[in-house]
């Protein structure tokens, strides 16, 4: 392939290749020539281009195929638009003599085409450029046209559309010739042809005025009989072009207006026309009469979709202004359809006409319009269903006066009615709450109006108009129950009218079912007022028989959709009902032959209706509340089943007495029947089966699906993708359901049944005759292939022999049967039976057949039959069942695939061909390429017209890119082979102009992408598929957006740039099929555009502007979860690199809001207006076209999109978050932003985050806000510590207080759903708590929304209006509870803090004052605390009860008999469930709060429970008293304090531990950690402690914390909490001890964990407990400690740097494991301390790393201090111990000595923190214990080592310690030491004065050495005295510098010489005697000090003359971090 790509043919490589393979390799180089001419050098074409235009011109006679020639004319024109034109002129004669040619045979064909498609590219390419030759070509096209056949013809009349296209107004002398000579063929035999008519004709209305003036007429008539039998392309085509036409006529083109004075029809004229298409379809107004009568008056139904289809092009072309301008006429136009007799002649075309009326306004109203422009629309249907319902009133109430024109008129209306009411749902549904206006509005009276159809006498109507309501109630949750309570009292009031009585029963029903779509639902008591509602209904049937029918009707309705409540309501009324079925029903045959005699028609009728309801009512309890089905209420609900299966064998008797009108009825209880059976478990009746099930009788009612149907569906749940319920016909859902009902029972019947079932179907199929048989045969297929299927789930088999054979039989006969649908129906069964009986020689049997038909057979049907039964055994029998007939399958079927002659054989053999390749798998992997080859072949072949071909093609070709799989990334020859051909292949089927095809191949592409990425090229792909995104086919934009996010996922940022591409390549081509920017030149002049090609206006937003452009458009749910996927992708992969434009993007969109809601959008005043002015112009550019298409603006973005943009801003905020701290840093991303101003933070755009979260939480949508709240919450949480670098002390949000506020605000109002109110409560908790706010009164205005939802909280249950379930109070009052508690919990941790900080304060004050006027501005530590104090007597209570009831709720499901009957403080019983969630998600917060607010009172806020009972309103009354642990009903008896306590301590203690022994991983982090910080307030309080360690509790928690290790630093502080309550604990009781008077030796048993033995009890003691986590913890961050892990293979030798948090977290660790000794006694210590220092040891050696800095880490500051704990131990020294205990020191000792060996491969050891532990060892042990020799040597090697070191620091820090050896108050330790390692130190010192210091560093080295001197001086005895000082004091005196070097010197040079001195005067009078002799022994150190001495004095003089004198640091400026001595 690769010698294809070259600019010239490469004829060598094509000579050398074989016969077969050469079209591919002509098309690949085609190919390549396309991409490269237009890219190429002009010089280089130049040069070449005669070449090219001989092998180009050859080519055309070398026979090409479709594509080929295509490809070729492509190129031919590109090639002379871009090089010379000299030679055009003879190529084109070439074209036209080929045209010319009278040779027709077969072989000449592609030749002649290709000539053909030569010319009209060229004309198109070069249009005026070939002047005047164009009369010549268009005749000579028209000629051939005449004598051409079916696909000449089409390829001609595309060609002249080209010629048309390139010429424009200049071809107008062709014109009428063209239109005369296509005009006929316009009803063509060939779809094809119809399709390029129809297509030609659309180009030609462009400039060819006479089609929409003079020829309206016509043109209208030729497109209804061109829809006549029509196909789908067809109907398209036509469709476009007639709308188009029409529009026209209305609105001509400006351009051709101004050439010719235009007649311009009326809008009455041409939707006149329209009609008469769809009103008498094509037979047009001239015919006679007797032809009328003959075409049988109705109108085909494929006019009737063409001119329905008609309708929307018509309104799309003229544009969303324009309909709402005429909407109204529009409306009553399309109402009138619908009402016109011949609309509805009979009932199933009635409801087609309604459905085609129905599709007219959903397509244009619910796409076109914009919301306010919808609900405008709204109102304009109200009246027009208002002035029907006048109407009717009128007939009605004139009921004397006998009109039949009156009652005619009512029928009709109920049609209109439907129409109307099903859009103004759909409408308001769409517009979900931003309808509230619509409903608010009296003067519009929508529900009035609605509700006044509740009375048409016509059901549809009733109906129509319950559908309606659902859908104002779904979209308004709010208006939910007052409808109900409406529709309850009018049914009330108007008992006695039947339409009432049936009218407000259907609204009640259709409210109920849509219950389910509202999150917080209804009041549960509306669930008793309609039982009560419907008793009474069936109560009272029998007691008027004018209303018995409806009454009965009504209560089983209303009971059924009762039942789609949900088990939580039925529950309680599931007795009642299970009598009422049980006596609706017979209860014996006795009883059923007495019924049999009674009764007239009348009674059966309504008996039967009543039985049909009842059953209609058990198959919604079954299928909405599973849980309650036991085997008990199963067993219940078969007496009356089985009683109506008895009935309804008795029915066929009942109907022939009492007439047949009954067979509707009865038909209905069937259908029930039927239904409810298939959901029941078979196994409950199989033994009462009746045999018999299918009525066989022929079903035609597609498309006829309507409520009047069946009126239960109007509460069922609506199938996905339906927009309103459409239950087909009785008769035909009857077959249905038994069909479905055969398929479960058939696998649980009796082989013997079986068989005799399928031996009556044979013999059915016998007896039926004509076109009835077709119908028997279908329906008997559907019930079989049912059957299989159920066996297939049930992995049962088909049964013995006799049965095999029946059913084969059954199956065989119809694989040759004429009808397609049969054929494919016995197909899949012949797999399915295959799958059943599984024993490879039935398989084989069966393939061998149908090898041997096909063989033999030449006719299609047998041939096609035969070849789909071979794919569907492949099938359903898999790779490895059916792979001994792979081979001879597949050769039989690519043979057939090749048979030109029959395109129907090959559409059938592909697609078995596709089964196979698919089930096959890997095994296939042989066949791959003659398969491909094949597929190649025939895309290159085959006319593109057998659109089903290519089709299927595309289907092969898909399945084998999935076979080969990864495959094809390899770089071997055959891999490469294969995927070049799959790319030629997927590129032929892209460039055909069928839409399935094109969603074919890109769904290909779409897997070779996945496979290949490398090898898919994006930067072709990818703006074919975003011109795709505007296609009118709804497969195609999902099959173009699934791709886009597959390439979104991997390569966004590649897509996006691709896809931008297109707007610069657009601009040069006037006439290039994508409209991508409006203001291009000459995009102007064609308004057109869209006509030929929907534009795809991608303007400077980019795809991501297009996608969310789609949005608005696009109903298709997949579709749109694709779209909001792919935008996700692009946006977590390119946000942050471009801020700016993403949220410039969600802004445009969030800000179409503002438009329209009465909320006025924030600005921050003028400055901002201003800015805003030049984003105007994008803004303008993304929501409409520009000036030119005035016609077409784009929808503002509607709510939906609004919310998703909303998310998008979340999104936004958290990838930031992982990005880059500047992000949320503002002086940091300004200077990023000063060194590049390309560089885009978060934080510069706050103002815009918080004017989008704002506009979006202030909307009226109740989705969109909560999506606005939950955007404002993460906006604070992410920027509320971000400073203001202009003001200090200032945070960056202070400034958008009044934004948040007021965005809060309008959520706190009265009619907020619950849900925003409860999300608003958690955002006002973390403004409250993110300490933005410092001016109280500026916290009040949001403190004030609490408080007051606080008293609302307060109020009790149930005394609030309810409007919504009660588990929305529930939510509410629990979410303002845990608003508080968080408030609360970061007012006491401000004031904590506050209370730590004063001692600092004080002491920073006396350095300096001016630092301190920052802190004025801030809160008052405890102001927060002032506000929350006022509620906390109240909050405190609540929040105790709130605690008590999760604690209830979450016992297991077996303590369930415990709850309190009736419900909790905050829940009701019914709701129980859906409280539990709410509980769930708010206990945490609570929990602490009650926990610090117990602590903090001290445990002392006692509360008499009268006290309580009195404070809490009634309804918590019992509550309360339960909180107080009393049974309810007990007087209340009061406790003492303690016990109160107890109880406290207990529901926390509980609630806590339940809660960490079985986290759910769903649980937030946060809960955890609230859980462990209450844990951690409760052990603070001392009262608390004592209560918990007496209790064992301890261990309890202690265990848990084990699982919890996710948060260890709480943890650990948990645990320091507990050791610390088990100190206070045993502290306590040794001191009662010592007080008792101890005579018994018994008694002085040592105390502590461990007793005498020292033995610890796992899970008993505390102890072993708390070493077990904190083990844990340590093994986890630092693996090495585990001797387990450090020996695996694995584990991984080099440490890695712990983090900070993990750093903190061991510390905290290490300090617990020191403190574990002191709960042991002496015994119990010696068993853990070998364990606990280890681990500290080791812990030191691993932390202790040298650090750039110096710092000590945490680690190791704390294991330095554990160790210094456990050396001073108090409790150790008993005498048994005392050994051991040596021992124990001294090893440890060794082990840090030994640690601290260097060594080459360890990371440098940190010699201080070793030198500080081992001084730490000689300061606190005993000398007898370190004092042995060994370890005294390697201590002083340690500390030479040190004191030799070449970092400065070490010297300094090791004098340090050396010191604090020395001055070691045990002589005998100290002195070895002091004997060792002074002379080093002298020797050390006395080298600096050859070696000064350089740096601060060193300087404090050498000042530290001095002190260590003299306090050696200081503690030698008085006759060491002079001795040592002749040490010391030349060594300061040489460290003083004379006059001219003092000048020069370095400052620490000057600093030691100053220090040098200083000391010398301080030693002087110190020692004078001693100094004396030191001095008179050394006089030139007397003159080197005296002269210095002056100096200093002179300078300090003159100093003294400027300026103060500077203290000088004598104190050393680096201290250890933690002090340890």
């Amino acid at each position: 392939m690769e010698l294809a790509h070259s600019l010239l043919l490469n004829e060598e490589a094509l000579a050398q290749i074989t016969e077969a393979k050469r079209p591919v390799f002509i098309f690949e180089w085609l190919r390549f020539l396309d991409k490269v001419l237009v890219a190429a050098n002009k010089t280089d074409v130049k040069e070449k281009q005669k070449k090219l235009v001989e092998q180009l011109t050859g080519l055309i006679s070398s026979s090409p195929g479709p594509p080929t020639r295509n490809l070729l004319a492509k190129n031919l024109a590109a090639l002379y638009s871009i090089g010379d034109t000299f030679t055009v002129f003879q190529t084109l004669d070439k074209c036209n003599d080929i045209i010319k040619s009278k040779d027709d045979t077969a072989a000449y064909l592609p030749t002649k085409l290709a000539a053909v498609a030569c010319v009209g590219a060229f004309y198109e390419k070069m249009g005026r450029m070939l002047g005047s030759s164009f009369p010549e070509t268009v005749n000579n096209l028209l000629k051939s046209l005449k004598s051409a056949e079916s696909q000449g013809r089409s390829e001609i009349l595309l060609s002249l559309q080209k010629v048309l296209n390139g010429l424009g107004g200049a071809a107008a002398s062709c014109h009428r010739d063209i239109y005369k000579n296509a005009r006929p063929l316009l009803t063509d035999r060939s779809m094809a042809v119809r399709c390029a008519v129809a297509k030609c004709l659309l180009e030609l209305q462009n400039e060819a005025v006479f089609m929409w003036t003079a020829e309206l007429e016509n043109v209208a008539t030729l497109c209804f009989k061109a829809l006549e039998n029509s196909n789908y392309g067809v109907r398209v085509a036509v469709s476009k072009l007639l709308g188009t036409v029409m529009a026209t006529a209305l609105i001509p083109k400006q351009a051709t207006v101004m050439r010719q004075n235009v007649k311009r029809a009326t809008l009455e004229e041409v939707l006149e026309l329209m009609a008469t298409g769809f009103l008498r379809g094509g037979s047009g107004f001239l015919k006679s009469g007797g032809e009328m009568l003959k075409v049988g008056g109705s109108v085909n139904r494929e006019v009737r979709v063409g001119v329905t289809q008609a309708y929307v092009v018509f309104v799309t072309t003229l544009g969303g202004q324009w309909l709402e301008r005429n909407f109204a006429t529009f409306l009553s136009h399309v109402l009138d359809l619908v009402s016109h007799p011949r609309a509805t002649q009979t009932h199933v075309e009635a409801v087609y006409s309604r459905r085609c009326v129905s599709f007219i306004l959903r397509a244009t109203v619910g796409s076109l319009l914009g919301e306010k422009a919808q609900i405008a629309a709204a109102k304009d249907i109200c009246q027009a269903i208002g002035k029907q319902m006048k109407a009717v009133e009128a007939v009605v109430n004139d009921a004397n006066s006998e009109n039949k024109s009156g009652a005619a008129d009512v029928a009709a209306s109920q049609h209109v009615m439907v129409c109307a009411l099903q859009e103004l749902g759909s409408l308001v549904q769409s517009l979900n709450a931003t309808a509230s206006p619509l409903i608010q509005e009296p003067s519009i009276g929508l529900l009035e109006t609605v509700t006044s159809v509740l009375l048409h006498p016509s059901m549809a109507a009733r109906l129509a108009a319950a559908w309606c309501l659902r859908c104002v109630a779904v979209a308004l949750p709010f208006q939910l129950t007052p409808f109900l309570d409406r529709c309850a009292e009018r049914l009330n009031n108007l008992k006695t009218s039947p339409e009432a009585v049936s009218g407000y029963s259907f609204a009640m029903a259709a409210l109920l079912g849509g219950v389910h779509q509202c999150p917080l639902g209804i009041p549960h008591a509306k669930g008793k007022m309609v039982v009560s509602i419907a008793e009474d209904l069936l109560r009272t049937a029998a007691q008027n028989s004018r209303l018995s029918l409806q009454r009965t009707q009504a209560g089983w309705l209303l009971l059924g959709a009762l039942m789609t409540l949900g088990p939580s309501v039925v529950r309680y009324h599931l007795p009642k009902m299970l009598l009422l079925w049980r006596n609706v029903f017979p209860r014996s045959l006795k009883e059923l032959e007495a019924e049999k005699a009674r009764g007239d028609s009348f009674t059966w009728q309504v008996t039967l209706e009543g039985r049909a309801g009842a059953l209609c009512a058990m198959r919604s309890f079954v299928a909405h509340c599973p849980e309650l089905l036991t085997e008990d209420v199963i067993r219940k609900l078969m007496t009356p089943i089985e009683c109506a299966m008895t009935m309804m064998s008795h029915i066929p008797s009942v109907i022939k007495a009492h007439g047949a009108h009954l067979k509707a009825s009865a038909a209905m209880v069937r259908l029930r029947l039927y239904d409810i059976l298939a959901l029941l478990p078979p196994k409950t009746y199989e033994e009462v089966f009746i045999f018999g099930i299918l009525q066989l009788q022929p079903n035609s009612a597609s498309g006829s699906g309507a409520l009047e149907h069946d009126p239960s569906s109007i509460y069922l749940r609506i199938p996905a993708g339906e927009a309103v319920p459409g239950p087909l016909p009785l008769g035909v859902s009857v077959i249905d359901a038994s069909v479905a009902l055969f398929g479960v029972v058939f696998p649980h019947v009796s082989y013997k049944h079986r068989l005799q079932m399928l031996d009556h179907f044979a013999e059915c199929v016998k007896q039926a005759k004509g076109v009835r048989q077709q119908a028997v045969q279908l329906n008997i297929f559907t019930a079989v292939l049912s059957a299989l299927k159920g066996l297939a789930e049930n992995k049962s088999t088909l049964g013995p022999e006799e049965v095999r054979k029946s059913a084969l039989t059954l199956v065989m006969g119809a694989l040759d049967n004429p009808n397609p649908i049969l054929r494919c129906a016995a197909g899949e069964a012949l797999g399915r039976m295959a799958q059943v009986v599984g024993e490879a020689t039935f398989i084989a049997r069966m393939a061998q057949y149908s090898f041997d038909k096909l063989k033999s057979a030449r006719d299609v049907v047998s041939r096609t039959g035969h070849s789909l039964a071979l794919g569907c055994l492949h099938r359903y029998v898999g790779g490895i069942g059916s792979g001994q007939h792979l081979k001879t399958s597949v050769s039989i079927l690519l043979a057939l695939a090749q048979d030109g002659t029959s395109p129907e054989v090959q559409t059938w053999s592909l697609h078995s061909l596709a089964l196979i390749v698919d089930s096959s798998g890997p095994m296939y992997r042989g066949y791959v390429e003659p398969t491909l080859s094949l597929v190649l072949t025939l895309l290159l072949t085959v006319p593109p017209s057998h659109t089903e071909v290519h089709q299927c093609l595309g289907r092969c070709l898909g399945a084998i890119i999935t076979t080969v799989g990864p495959e094809l990334q390899g770089n071997g020859a055959t891999i490469s082979t294969i995927r070049s051909s799959c790319l030629v292949g997927c590129a032929i089927t892209q460039d055909h102009s069928d839409s399935l095809v094109q969603a074919a191949a890109i769904s290909c592409l779409q897997q070779l992408h996945m496979f290949a990425p490398r090898h898919v090229n994006l930067s072709s792909l990818v703006p074919s598929l975003c011109v795709h995104l505007c296609s009118s086919h709804l497969l195609l934009r999902r099959a173009a957006v699934a791709c886009l996010r597959q390439l979104a996922q991997r390569e966004a940022a590649e897509v996006c740039e691709y896809a931008m591409s297109l707007v610069k390549n657009a601009g040069d081509k006037e006439n290039s099929s994508i409209n991508i920017n409006p203001f291009a030149p000459g995009a102007g002049s064609r308004r057109d555009i869209h006509s030929r090609h929907q534009g795809v206006n991608i303007t400077e937003t980019g795809l991501e502007g297009v996608l969310f452009g789609m949005l608005d458009r696009e109903t298709d749910r997949k579709l749109c979860s694709d779209i909001h996927d792919t935008l996700g992708h692009m946006l977590s992969s390119l946000a942050v690199e471009n801020l700016s434009h993403w949220l410039m993007l969600c802004k445009d969109v969030l800000a179409a809001s503002s438009d329209m809601s009465t909320a006025t959008p924030v600005g921050g005043g003028k400055d901002e207006e201003s800015e805003k002015k030049e984003e105007m112009d994008d803004d303008t550019m993304f929501t409409t076209l520009g000036e030119e298409d005035k016609s077409k603006p784009s929808v503002a973005p509607r709510w939906a999109t609004r919310v998703f943009a909303a998310d998008c801003l979340c999104r936004v905020i958290m990838l930031c978050e992982n990005a880059n701290k500047a992000h949320f840093d503002l002086a940091m991303a300004r200077s990023a932003r000063l060194k590049n101003p390309q560089n885009d933070f978060l934080v510069l755009h706050l103002s815009d985050l918080i004017r989008m979260a704002f506009m979006a939480a202030t909307d009226h949508s109740n989705q969109l806000r909560m999506a606005g709240l939950q955007a404002l919450e993460d906006i604070i949480k992410k920027f509320a510590s971000v400073p203001e670098p202009e003001f200090p002390g200032h945070v960056i949000l202070e400034q958008y207080q009044a934004n948040v506020g007021a965005a809060l605000r309008p959520a706190f109002s009265q009619d907020t759903p619950s849900d925003i109110t409860a999300k608003a409560c958690q955002v006002c908790s973390t403004w409250i708590g993110s300490g933005v706010v410092s001016d109280l009164n500026d916290l009040r205005r949001v403190h004030n929304l609490l408080v007051s939802s606080l008293d609302k909280v307060q109020a009790g249950k149930g005394s609030s209006s309810q409007l919504y379930r009660e588990s929305a109070t529930t939510m509410e009052k629990l979410a303002v509870l845990k608003a508080w508690a968080e408030v609360y919990v970061v007012a006491m941790k401000i004031k904590k803090e506050a209370e730590t900080k004063p001692k600092r304060v004080s002491k920073s004050t006396d350095d300096d004052d001016d630092d301190d006027f920052g802190a004025l501005d801030e809160l008052p530590p405890d102001s927060l605390i002032t506000l929350v104090q006022p509620e906390l007597p109240a909050l405190s209570r609540l929040w105790l009860a709130a605690l008590k009831d999760y604690a209830l709720l979450t016992l297991p499901a077996e303590f369930a008999t415990q709850l309190p009957p009736d419900g909790g403080a905050f829940y009701t019983p019914e709701t129980i469930d859906t409280a539990r969630l709410h509980y769930r998600n708010s206990w945490a917060p609570i929990l602490h709060a009650v926990a610090l607010w117990l602590n903090s009172t001290g445990f002392n806020a006692s509360e008499s429970s009268e006290e309580a009972a009195a404070a809490v309103p009634n309804s918590q009354k019992r509550a309360t008293s339960i909180m107080l642990n009393q049974i309810p009903g007990t007087p209340p008896t009061t406790k003492s304090l303690p016990e109160i306590n107890k109880d406290r301590m207990h529901l926390i203690l509980g609630v806590s531990i339940q809660f960490l022994c079985s986290p759910r991983p769903e649980e937030p982090v946060e809960h955890v950690t609230s859980c462990l910080q209450a844990l951690h307030t409760l052990l603070d309080s001392p009262c608390a402690r004592i209560h918990i360690a007496e209790d064992q509790v301890l261990y309890s928690v202690l265990s848990l914390s084990h699982l919890l290790i996710i948060i260890q630093l709480l943890v650990t502080g948990v645990v320091q909490q507990i050791v610390r309550a088990a100190q206070d604990y045993l502290q306590e009781k040794r001191n009662t001890l010592n007080e008792d008077d101890i005579e018994d030796k018994e008694n002085c048993l040592p105390l502590g964990e461990g007793g005498e033995s020292g033995g610890l009890v796992p899970g008993k003691s505390l102890v072993f407990a708390a070493m077990e986590l904190l083990m844990f913890i340590l093994v986890r961050h630092m693996p090495h400690l585990s001797s387990k892990v450090s020996d695996s293979p694995s584990h991984n030798s080099a440490k890695s740097h712990l983090s900070e948090e993990s750093a903190r977290l061991v510390a905290a660790t290490v300090t617990i494991l020191s403190d574990l000794p002191s709960l042991c006694s002496p015994a119990g210590c010696m068993t853990i301390l070998p364990t606990i220092l280890f681990l500290i040891t080791r812990v030191l050696k691993e932390t202790a790393v040298k650090s750039a800095d110096n710092q000590v880490p945490p680690p190791v500051s704390a294991a330095l201090q554990g160790i210094k704990t456990i050396v001073t131990l108090p409790t150790v020294k008993t005498d048994e111990t005392q050994k051991q205990w040596t021992g124990l020191i001294r090893s440890t000792l060794a082990s840090i000595l030994e640690y601290s060996q260097p060594e080459a491969s360890k990371p440098i050891l940190d010699e201080v923190s070793i030198l500080t532990a081992i001084a730490l060892f000689l300061w606190s042990a005993s000398s007898e214990i370190i004092g042995v020799q060994s370890l005294q040597n390697g201590c002083m090697n340690r500390f030479k080592n040190a004191l030799n070191s070449c970092d400065p620091w070490v010297q300094a820090k090791c004098y340090q310690l050396l010191l604090s050896v020395f001055q070691h108050t045990n002589r005998a330790l100290s002195t070895p030491y002091i004997h060792s390692l002074a002379p080093i130190m002298v020797e050390k010192l006395k080298a600096v004065e050859r070696n000064r210091p350089n740096n601060s560093m060193e300087l404090l080295a050498v000042q530290e050495g001095i002190k260590v001197l003299e306090t050696l001086v200081a503690l030698g005895e008085e006759q060491n005295r002079v001795q040592l000082l002749a040490l010391l004091v030349p060594t300061l005196i040489s460290y003083l510098l004379n006059e001219n070097a003092f000048a020069s010197a370095s400052t620490a040079s000057k600093d030691l010489h100053e220090f040098a001195l200083q000391n010398l005067m301080h030693i002087g009078p110190l020692y004078p005697h001693a100094f004396k002799t030191v001095m008179g022994a050394a006089p030139e150190l007397k003159t080197r000090l005296e002269t210095a001495v002056r100096a200093s004095q002179a300078s300090k003089a003159k100093a003294a003359a400027r300026q103060p004198p500077p203290t000088v640091h004598s104190t050393p400026t680096i201290k250890l971090k933690t002090s340890f001595f």
